[in-house]
């Protein structure tokens, strides 16, 4: 009997596990093996160059620079997207006038289409007449091109992803903290303990989980960030809003380098797999108690 129920336990599961495989293990297989032969151009095939890809990106500028340009964007956006989204969580645990509509404005950005939201923002940042400008020029301070010059490009998009994903961000927070018993919050209350105490020593721990599930997801997002790039900035100006996966679909779909783009992809990849070992292997233990 218990072998039957694993024999259709497997059948129901196949289906998934073919696409699975189809669309995720087999093209990440397949980028790999890409990495080590050339691009073939017209009536040349592709040929071995075993590390030749890899030398080629170790000695490659723009490489080096999307790298830089991509770890600032994760040190600001990762923190900054987690410390709003849980702001807006507590905010709106509570019960105060509006919960519900305040809930749905912090989510709005979420589902707006991300090509729209950077079309918003450019109108927010247009020089001399965009919102941010019409504000400053009210203090005198003069107009800044926000997205067209190398000192500003960068964190322009920095600041529309973080509006961008903490609301997501806060759902998960507000599901976790909805799941705090409300015995803990009359103990300490009776202990009179304050509302920073209570939160540093038993709400921070006990979303630690969820904490660690959201550093991870906005880790992937800071990796795969394309949209914002393409539309604002092209990764420019010099190459200063340049992030990871906008060059390799610079070098892919604009250059037709395919081999060079399996190049970047490999290491995209192997970053983003270190994070997920990271997550299972070394933080998982620590953040459920066990």
């Amino acid at each position: 009997m218990i072998k039957r129920e694993w024999i259709n336990a497997w059948l129901l599961l196949t289906p998934a596990l073919l696409l699975l495989f189809g669309f995720t293990h087999l093209p990440a297989v397949q980028t790999i093996l890409d990495s080590f032969w050339s691009t073939p151009r017209g009536q040349r095939a592709a040929v071995f160059v075993g590390f030749d890809n890899y030398q080629r990106m170790l000695g490659d500028a723009v490489f080096v620079k999307a790298m830089v340009n991509n770890a600032i964007y994760a040190a600001i956006t990762i923190p900054a997207s987690i410390a709003l989204a849980l702001s807006m969580a507590l905010f709106v645990s509570r019960k105060i006038l509006g919960q519900g509509l305040l809930r749905m404005a912090y989510f709005t950005p979420t589902v707006l289409p991300l090509i729209a939201v950077a079309n918003i923002w450019l109108f927010f940042y247009l020089p001399g007449f965009g919102l941010f400008d019409q504000i400053r020029g009210l203090f005198g301070f003069q107009p800044i091109n926000w997205v067209g010059q190398p000192s500003t490009a960068l964190y322009a998009i920095t600041a529309v992803t973080i509006w961008n994903q903490a609301g997501f961000f806060m759902i998960f927070f507000l599901a976790a903290l909805q799941t705090i018993p409300q015995s803990l919050r009359e103990a300490a209350a009776l202990e009179g303990a304050s509302s920073w105490v209570f939160f540093w020593r038993i709400t921070w721990p006990l979303i630690m989980p969820t904490t660690l599930f959201v550093s991870v997801n906005a880790t992937i997002n800071a990796f795969r960030m394309v949209d914002h790039v393409f539309v604002m900035t092209q990764g420019g100006p010099n190459n200063a809003s340049t992030l990871l996966l906008y060059y390799i679909y610079d070098q892919g779909f604009r250059f037709w380098d395919t081999a060079y783009a399996a190049t970047l992809t490999v290491v995209m990849v192997a970053i983003l797999a270190i994070v997920g070992i990271g997550q299972f292997f070394l933080l998982d233990r620590r953040v459920h108690y066990r």
